[in-house]
């Protein structure tokens, strides 16, 4: 099975304000890492988050989704 793992950083509304996706688990995880240390503490209180998920295909990672091999 295809395992892709989608960082994503969302702002209060919802909307998607970076997205990196990658097959690499160690690489998702330092990534991931990444967004939640770039979230200022009144980011968090006014609602953002950084999160780490996968997908099973392609198809499934948001379009303006930049893709580390």
């Amino acid at each position: 099975m295809l395992t892709i793992w989608v960082n994503e950083q969302l702002d209060p509304g919802g909307l998607m304000y970076a997205c990196i996706a990658s097959r690499s688990e160690e690489l998702a995880r330092d990534c991931h890492e990444s967004f939640e240390q770039n979230l200022t503490t009144e980011q968090k209180q006014l609602g953002w988050v950084a999160r780490l998920r996968t997908v099973g295909s392609w198809d499934e990672v948001p379009v303006n989704s930049l893709n580390l091999g």
